[in-house]
């Protein structure tokens, strides 16, 4: 009877604990967080951006609606956002909130994703904005603060963990040891020990090996990044070290250029190549990682022998690895909108640390977080040393500086253009 009575009094307990939980808005989001408004408004929220299909935000939606059960959050896409997004703002029908990026500002035909934006920076807006990188958030000419950080982006290479036990190899975190490990891994029989999408400019093996290292020979040079922002041709000069690096991975044997051009496309092509398991290093960006997951049981050579595999910096200096931090995707508030109040109340709840961290775990993206450990995907880039994050945010890097780079390394690195002819070009190539 004893025993009979105690069971049943431990099942009522873990009912009523069960109970309680599933009524307890931290049962699940984990972290606390105290509305600020009536939690029973009724209230519509659309927030508009470029992306297919946003399910991790949804989740965010699911999460947010605990609190707010009456509050319905609406995804929806625009088609050619970066184009259309100022006339949708202007619209009958403009979003609450929607997708920004850095480098749509002070641009003329980005001026409407700009000018309809909250200030964010607003102390009476609450956001906790020290939970994000600080050097990842825009900057302004008057100190506002247009959008935020929802992810964060950054270049490196997927790394096949399986291949380096394997074959007794340690991940490279200098260019000397980054160069001895091919040359490895090329001994051992692996025909391209490090590959990358080459075929077009955009985010190719070049772009993505180059723009770290040429971010830290200007960083600390405040004239060269004035000249370069200003299209100076006389500023080529300063991209003359990344274009001789460029040529020395070439010519280092890093890479096979001709296998590398196999690869038709910088994201699917890039995944799938290196899913065949014969690849043990492939250069790409954050957004090429956050596919990785879905695309595992895409391919028959995966399934038939998976491996474990994370994300690094690429080695491109003899000092160790550098990590470029960039902001990826950032929401702004509309300023006109009629649900103003409750669409500050969700930045307010989705931009915290235990948030941030699982709207980017479920995207499969960088958070923006200053703590990367919580994803082993990215955890990498948590232990570089500070002094080797560097972020074109804080360098003050255009967007048409970057431009330039891109182009002169490329041409160079596809043995189209000297050295020479590519420094004298600078401020002449086209997008």
């Amino acid at each position: 009877m004893k025993k009979s009575l105690y069971c049943f009094t431990t099942l009522f307990m873990l009912f009523c604990l069960g109970a309680c939980s599933s009524k307890n808005p931290e049962a699940t989001t984990g972290k606390d967080f105290k509305p600020s408004m009536d939690t029973s408004v009724s209230c519509h929220l659309t927030i508009a951006g470029g992306y297919d299909n946003f399910e991790a935000l949804e989740t965010e939606f699911d999460r947010f609606n605990v609190y707010y059960p009456n509050t319905e959050l609406v995804y929806t896409k625009v088609d050619d956002y970066n184009n259309m997004i100022g006339t949708v703002l202007n619209g009958n029908d403009a979003p609450d909130i929607y997708f920004n990026y850095s480098w749509m500002y002070g641009r003329d035909q980005y001026k409407s994703a700009i000018d309809h934006a909250e200030n964010l920076r607003d102390p009476k807006l609450d956001l906790d904005l020290d939970c994000i990188r600080s050097n990842i958030i825009v900057k302004t000419d008057d100190d506002t603060l247009p959008m935020v950080p929802v992810f964060s982006n950054t270049y490196g290479m997927l790394v096949n963990k399986n291949l380096f036990e394997k074959e007794g190899l340690n991940v490279p975190s200098t260019y000397n040891e980054l160069v001895d490990v091919c040359n490895a891994f090329r001994q051992k029989g692996y025909d391209n020990p490090l590959m990358g999408f080459s075929k077009e400019e955009t985010t190719s093996l070049y772009t993505l090996t180059i723009y770290p290292f040429f971010c830290k020979t200007v960083a600390d040079d405040p004239e060269a990044v004035d000249r370069l922002n200003s299209l100076d041709p006389s500023a080529g000069k300063y991209i003359r070290p990344s274009l001789e690096k460029i040529v020395q991975f070439i010519n280092d044997g890093c890479a096979d250029i001709k296998a590398c051009d196999m690869i038709e496309n910088n994201y699917d092509a890039v995944i799938m190549r290196f899913f065949e398991g014969d690849v043990p290093m492939m250069t790409c960006s954050g957004d090429t990682v956050s596919g990785t997951k879905k695309r595992e049981s895409r391919s028959e050579t995966f399934i038939a022998s998976p491996f474990e595999y994370t994300f690094v910096p690429i080695p491109m200096s003899d000092d160790g690895s550098i990590f470029l931090d960039m902001s990826n995707l950032q929401f702004s508030v509309n300023k006109d909108s009629q649900n103003i109040d409750m669409a500050n109340e969700f930045l307010r709840f989705l931009i915290r640390p235990s948030e941030l961290n699982e709207i980017a775990r479920n995207k499969g993206l960088m958070s923006p977080t200053g703590d990367l450990s919580f994803n082993s995907m990215y955890a990498a880039f948590g232990d570089v040393p500070e002094a080797r994050i560097l972020s074109p945010e804080m360098i003050g890097l255009t967007d048409d500086a970057v431009i330039q780079l891109r182009q002169a390394v490329y041409h160079v690195g596809r043995n189209e253009m000297t050295i020479d002819e590519a420094v004298s070009g600078y401020g002449s190539f086209i997008q």
